[in-house]
């Protein structure tokens, strides 16, 4: 008797197996990965740089981005950008790209931080503010006003510029300070 009911849930699973496979919620989906709130704030950026809103993150879509958030860059760092996909690069594929990074060890997040700023840089490491200020108010958790003002009240700010290096090293907790 004990084996009518033994099988009975190995058949339940087997069925909850196949219909797991068939939806594509299984641990291989890269959505799975992140977030419903992380899939939309990337989802927002894919959106703000598909400039011809064609579905694709193409050469120019890039080059418009760059130009629009104040980064300066060159067409070998667009070719590079290019070859990191081994597709075009549309929403799925920019998804599976940051999925493939996660997993290879860029989840430290005092590594994230660290590029996100660096990418607002110039050559000689140093932010606009106006241009930080654009990306801070505009994007994921957008800053108020006075979230701003308290931000740049806690740096040191030359000629409308802020070093990249000081800011990501106050936020990772690297900075080093009279006490230390």
């Amino acid at each position: 008797m004990p084996d009518a009911p033994a099988s009975t849930p190995a058949g339940s699973k087997k069925k909850k197996a196949k219909k797991a496979s068939k939806g594509g919620g299984g641990g291989s989906n890269v959505f799975d990965q992140f977030s419903q709130k992380q899939v939309a704030e990337f989802k927002e950026g894919f959106q703000f740089m598909d400039r011809d809103k064609d579905g694709i993150v193409g050469r120019g879509d890039i080059r418009a981005t760059a130009d629009d958030v104040g980064v300066s860059i060159n067409d070998a760092q667009i070719d590079q950008m290019l070859a990191d996909c081994p597709a075009s690069i549309n929403f799925t594929q920019l998804m599976n790209m940051f999925g493939t990074r996660q997993q290879g060890g860029a989840t430290d997040e005092d590594d994230v931080i660290v590029a996100a700023f660096n990418a607002f840089a110039d050559e000689n490491g140093q932010i606009d503010c106006d241009n930080i200020k654009v990306g801070l108010m505009t994007y994921g958790d957008k800053y108020t006003d006075a979230d701003m003002k308290n931000f740049f009240g806690l740096v040191p700010i030359e000629n409308g510029k802020m070093p990249a290096k000081y800011i990501s090293d106050m936020l990772t907790g690297k900075l080093k300070t009279e006490d230390d």
